[in-house]
Formats: C-alpha cells, structure tokens, sequence
C-alpha cells in the first residue's frame, strides 16, 4: 500500500507535470512575474468557469476576505455575523478591519452557519453577513440572500473551501458558490480543491463598480500609477502561481469528482456503525438531508465521533500511519483574541459539541481504494471497541 498522505499534491503534481514545469519556465523566460499575461488568463478563465463577472486575484485568501470587506466600504463599529465554527481567519480580518465580529451557532448536520442564529443575531448595527461553505459543503444561499435583502445586509460568502461546489436555489437555478452574494473571497492555499504551490487567493464579485474599487484596492490603491485614489494593500498573485492554477482549473470538476467519489466509499464503509455520523448536507432544492452531489466538494471529509474517545482515535490512526486532522478544536468564541462578554455560552451548543465529536479523515484526487479500506476498517476497530 503506498503512503497515506492528508493530501498528495505529490501524486497530483505527476498527471499534470507536463503543463506546469512547461508554464513555468515560460513565466521564468518572460519574466514578467507581477500582473503578467497568466494572471490575466487565469482571471478570465475562472470567470468563465465561475459563471462570475469579475474575478481579481489576490496574494491569499485573508487578504481577499479583509479586501472584499474594505471594498464594501464597512466602517469601524459596524457588525458582521459569521460562524463560530470555522477557521480563525474569517473572523481575523473582520477584527482587523474595527469592524465588530458577531459569531454564531453552526447547524448540526452541515456545519454551516444556522440561518436561525443569524436572523436573531441582526442588530441595527449589522451591515454584513459571512457565510462559509465549510468543508467544501454550500450553505443555504437562499435562506440567507433572503435574510440580507430584508435587513438590507451584504453578503460575503467565504468560498476557500467550496470552490466548484454548484448551489441549487428553491426554483432550481444552479449557480457556482462564490457567484451568489454580493462579493466573495477565495483561497488557493496548496492543500485547497484548487491550489497552487505558494499563496494566492481571489475575490468574486458581479458588481462592476465594486470590482472597480477592489482592483485599486489590492493594488495600493492605484488605478493609474503613482495616483493613489483609495486607501490599498498590496495584495496581488504572482504570475508563476497563475500558470499553475492555469494548468489545474481545468481539471477541477474531475478533482472534485474524485473526492465525492472517495466521500461515497467512505460513507458506505461507514454505513451501520451507530457511533459514527458521515457528513451529509442540506439539499439545497427544499432542505431535505442529501448524500453526495454536487452541492459538496469535500475538501475535507469530516465525521462525529459519538460515544468514543475521539481523541483516541486521532493518536490510534496516527499510530497506524494514517494522517487525520481536527478541524477545528477550539470555538472562535473561546479564542482569547475573540472572547467578548456579549457571547451567552448557551447559544454555542452546537459548536461546543462538534469540537469534541469531529475528525476529518485524509482526502484528495489520488486516494485509492486500498487506502480507503484500511482507513475505514482502522476507524471502525477502534470505535466499535471503544
């Protein structure tokens, strides 16, 4: 059996070798490294694949969340409800900014924020709501559009996890994650479903005039050199990182393919084991529990252990040679950076809960079934005599 790796960007790297060392050098001869040609490409490449208007790279994807929020133009005070579960930099950038974080509860079944918990977090002061595709599973688009037209809120939607994932609206309209709310923000962190090899990172959005300000933002404010029109960062992808991105977008759909794919086995091995709940989403056609489509990219596969020693299992597993994470392990509300005297502890159950219960098992494009099996069955000896 080879090597189970969390993800092999080793073994992916070999079925596209070819096209990346070739894009590469070419970058390399040309030397144009900053803005070049391949940034150009990639940008209308993805728009299209998007079904987006804009796409403007970026160099990560903190820096696309922190300037798509700065692009809205939200100021000191204002409020932006996002969820308690979910990795530190989607809150970071909102508290960066002076920008007041509301964080609340995650639903259950598809950890995604709970659409309840927002419409009751909403204050006079709330301006933003930032929801996360966690784990490569949409959040409910309708649901939250709706509650931001009412309130007259923006919507941010965090998609470092989700890209390639397709939301199906109530009237059975499919639309891209990432090309729902008003602007979006994504990351190309080498272990995403589309990485690069370094940093990168971009923002979505279908509003011309806000893609206007984005691209003079990310850009030292500059829309002509040496005019500085709006207060800017330097955020911007470099060219070597485009060409890579280039060679992979086209594979993405069959990526993501093959980790539903791995997801199904999975999921059927799984299948009958009492204390081990497998990632299922809200079908986003009517809110009935789905098992795999293509509403879930799974960029991880994430299960709750129920009644066993989870943390056990992650020093068994790793004994075994069987890498595992725990995304995440401690609440944002919890986090000393993020702790605030407003949050009431029981309003965080769920949250509270699924730090303890999930595990997130190895996934990617080159698992293969030999692997998957020994994974399952190692994860169901310990559980089933735990």
């Amino acid at each position: 059996m080879r090597k189970i790796q969390m993800v092999d960007l080793k073994g992916q790297y070999q079925h596209i070798k070819e096209q990346v060392d070739r894009s590469v050098q070419e970058v390399i001869e040309s030397t144009a490294y900053i803005n070049g040609p391949e940034v150009h490409q990639f940008q209308k490449e993805l728009e299209e694949y998007l079904g987006v208007k804009h796409v403007i790279p970026c160099a990560n994807g903190t820096d696309a969340l922190q300037v798509a929020m700065m692009g809205l133009g939200l100021k000191p005070g204002d409020e932006v409800i996002t969820a308690d579960f979910t990795f530190a930099a989607t809150v970071e950038v909102i508290a960066l900014l002076g920008l007041t974080p509301v964080l609340v509860d995650v639903d259950p079944i598809s950890f995604n924020i709970d659409i309840e918990a927002v419409e009751k977090a909403i204050t006079p002061k709330s301006k933003a709501i930032v929801p996360v595709h966690l784990f490569g599973l949409a959040a409910q688009m309708d649901e939250l559009m709706a509650l931001a037209e009412k309130h007259n809120l923006y919507v941010i939607e965090d998609n470092a996890q989700g890209i390639g994932a397709t939301y199906t609206s109530k009237d059975g309209t499919k639309t891209k994650t990432g090309a729902i709310g008003h602007v979006a923000s994504t990351s190309f962190f080498p272990s995403k479903n589309l990485g690069c090899y370094g940093d990168g990172g971009a923002i979505f959005t279908n509003d011309d005039e806000l893609a206007h300000t984005i691209r003079g933002i990310v850009n030292h404010g500059m829309y002509e050199r040496y005019h500085h029109d709006v207060v800017g960062v330097n955020s911007r992808l470099d060219s070597i990182q485009a060409a890579v991105l280039r060679a992979k977008l086209p594979h993405l759909n069959n990526y993501n393919a093959a980790r539903r794919n791995a997801a199904r086995k999975y999921t059927a091995a799984f299948a009958g084991i009492e204390n081990i709940i497998t990632p299922t989403g809200f079908c986003d056609a009517g809110n009935s529990i789905c098992d795999v489509c293509d509403c879930h990219v799974f960029h991880q596969y994430t299960l709750r252990i129920l009644d066993a020693d989870r943390d056990g299992l992650v020093k068994h597993l790793n004994e075994k040679g069987i890498p595992c994470g725990v995304y995440y392990p401690i609440p944002l509300h919890l986090q000393k950076a993020y702790r605030d005297d407003r949050y009431d502890e029981a309003n965080f159950s769920v949250t509270n809960r699924l730090v303890k219960e999930v595990i997130s098992l190895p996934m990617h494009t080159e698992l293969d079934d030999v692997q998957i099996d020994f994974i399952t069955k190692t994860v169901i000896d310990f559980v089933t005599k735990a």
